[in-house]
């Protein structure tokens, strides 16, 4: 039988690969003569090459119609959102109007506090993983001063308990039974950043709101990555970027769930007009009537030169099958990465990212043997060879196949190189 880990099956690999075609509907950076073998999907996502198609669209359509380019034409711009609303819907699991590409992920995450956040002198707190991306923990932080209360009681940090800086569900369970009292939130990541952990999202809000607690859920590093089921899950809300696994550039327009069951809700918000119902707003009238669903916490009209690339990269995730379909190669993939590490680079690297593919998606964050300085080193080597990924303080290398334009070969490229560097 033929070698899992050899050379001549990883090119049969690609060769079968389903969804070997999409590589080509992506502008890959080149290194030298030839691609760069990019595994940085998780910081920042290739451009489809139907982005610039859309933009341009917008370009033209502005330069020829000017203001009446809002009213003309099946991507009108007083509509365009909606264009991306179905196609999001499917790719996080939920219902169209639980979903709306908004603002920025930091910032959507305020406007969910300002709602679901909802302090008292007896709940005052929210419990969140030690460790988490700085910008959640500014947010949530200022949240908790603003309301008047102190983050030095207020924040609660679970520590990891698991070697590498993981957590298990039986940490998280004993944290929110702890706190539960005192719980106003619950926010929680769907991938841990630095150690690229997924969690089950649907347990987690299940044992918050059994204490009583809103329960929201940061997806930055999910969404394009693993299948999601936020519907059923029963997360109060979501937040989360499209500049990563969803390929639409830098600082791309951001994404936000709230379930519906919120729908109608009465909680406070911070208003603007586009969230007034759209069937009066252009009446002008001074009270605020909020669109049923996630389109009502918008603010602004939206960026329509910041939703074209997302238009672009949503029409290939429907192509390709879906979220199932692009899980499916990335199990394989991240597993080849993991199997080849393990069998060639044991000596040289330790996965820090869980075992269990389930509790993982397509990142694997990775130690280098002899410590930080030498993982900067490995990390400047392979930068210096093409071979892409990412660093995050204070020694982990993020190595993150993407499936929609990474080869089975990248991944061989990559262990290559990792030995040529070894053999220094």
């Amino acid at each position: 039988m033929t070698d899992p880990l050899s050379h001549t099956h990883i090119i049969a690999l690609d060769a079968a690969d389903p969804l070997r075609p999409f590589r080509n509907d992506f502008l890959i950076p080149r290194h030298k003569h030839n691609d760069q073998v990019y595994f940085c999907g998780n910081s920042l996502g290739l451009q489809p090459k139907g982005a610039r198609g859309y933009i341009n669209e917008v370009l033209d359509k502005w330069a020829n119609e000017a203001v009446e380019g809002h009213f003309t034409g099946s991507a009108q711009w007083m509509t365009y959102h909606e264009l991306v609303r179905e196609p999001l819907a499917r790719l996080v699991g939920a219902q169209p109007l639980e979903v709306v590409a908004m603002n920025t992920l930091t910032a959507n995450l305020h406007l969910m506090m300002v709602s679901f956040y909802r302090p008292t002198t007896e709940r005052p707190a929210i419990l969140m993983e030690a460790g988490a991306f700085p910008s959640d923990r500014h947010a949530m932080e200022s949240q908790i001063r603003f309301h008047g209360f102190d983050p030095a009681t207020d924040l609660i940090e679970v520590e990891p308990d698991q070697q590498e800086g993981t957590f298990s569900m039986a940490a998280i369970e004993r944290a929110i039974a702890e706190h539960g009292p005192r719980l106003a939130l619950v926010l929680w990541p769907g991938i841990q950043y630095r150690t690229g952990q997924a969690f089950d999202l649907a347990e987690i809000a299940r044992l918050g709101h059994a204490q009583g607690a809103v329960v929201g859920v940061d997806l930055a590093h999910a969404v394009g990555n693993l299948p999601l089921r936020l519907h059923d899950s029963g997360v109060d809300f979501a937040v989360w970027c499209h500049y990563k696994y969803l390929n639409s550039g830098p600082g791309a327009v951001a994404g936000c769930f709230v379930h519906a069951r919120h729908a109608q809700t009465d909680r406070p918000r911070f208003a603007g007009w586009w969230g007034h119902e759209k069937n009066t707003r252009f009446r002008m009238g001074p009270e605020f009537v909020p669109t049923p669903g996630a389109e009502g916490w918008q603010l602004s009209n939206p960026p329509i030169l910041g939703l074209a690339p997302l238009r672009a990269s949503l029409e290939l995730f429907d192509k390709a099958g879906g979220m199932e379909a692009v899980r499916t190669k990335s199990l394989k993939l991240t597993g080849l990465l993991e199997a080849l590490i393990r069998a060639r680079l044991a000596d040289v690297l330790q996965i820090v990212t869980p075992v269990d593919p389930a509790q993982r998606g397509a990142q694997l964050s990775l130690r280098v043997a002899g410590g930080r300085d030498r993982g900067r080193e490995l990390f400047e080597y392979l930068m210096s060879v093409g071979v892409v990924g990412d660093w995050r303080e204070p020694d982990v290398i993020r190595i993150s196949p993407a499936p929609l334009y990474n080869r089975y070969m990248d991944v061989h490229r990559f262990v290559e190189e990792v030995e040529t560097w070894r053999g220094f």
